[in-house]
């Protein structure tokens, strides 16, 4: 490493990739009832943690109210997104459907605890407009 580089303990490295990849994903209960409360928050916070281990996965910032959960994660390049959100939404409805099933069952849901539709968006590093400074700027080869 550059002497003049300082090291950024938020890029992560592989055997072939640097990354610093951050998603914020949001997820409403079905038919967006209020299911929940702030143990069941803290309970799905744990299992979703859990969940992102084994993809290698960071769950950086959690929060919800009683009808959505938000999620800042950071993951690695082979952890498909989509496949990280199927796995978070598949394992906490089972998790938190065997645990509160009085509460949920009260609330109508059925069998399904998430709505079938999430929010993804990237964020993390410079604004988009700063990137494309950036990349304009490239000294092109004549």
């Amino acid at each position: 490493m550059s002497p003049r580089w300082e090291p950024d303990p938020d890029i992560r490295r592989g055997n072939h990739v640097a990354h610093n990849l951050h998603a914020h994903l949001m997820f409403v209960t079905k038919y967006r009832r209020e299911i929940f409360d702030d143990a069941m928050l803290t309970r799905c916070e744990a299992i979703m943690r859990d969940v992102c281990d084994s993809f290698g996965a960071e769950l950086r910032e959690f929060n919800g109210e009683g009808d959505h959960v938000h999620l800042l994660v950071h993951y690695p390049p082979k952890a498909a997104l989509s496949r990280l959100v199927n796995s978070l939404k598949g394992v906490s409805s089972r998790y938190l459907r065997a645990e509160y099933t009085g509460r949920i069952n009260r609330t109508g849901t059925g069998s399904v605890f998430w709505a079938p539709s999430y929010f993804a968006a990237s964020c993390g590093g410079a604004p988009l407009s700063i990137v494309k400074e950036y990349i304009e700027g490239q000294k092109r080869p004549v």
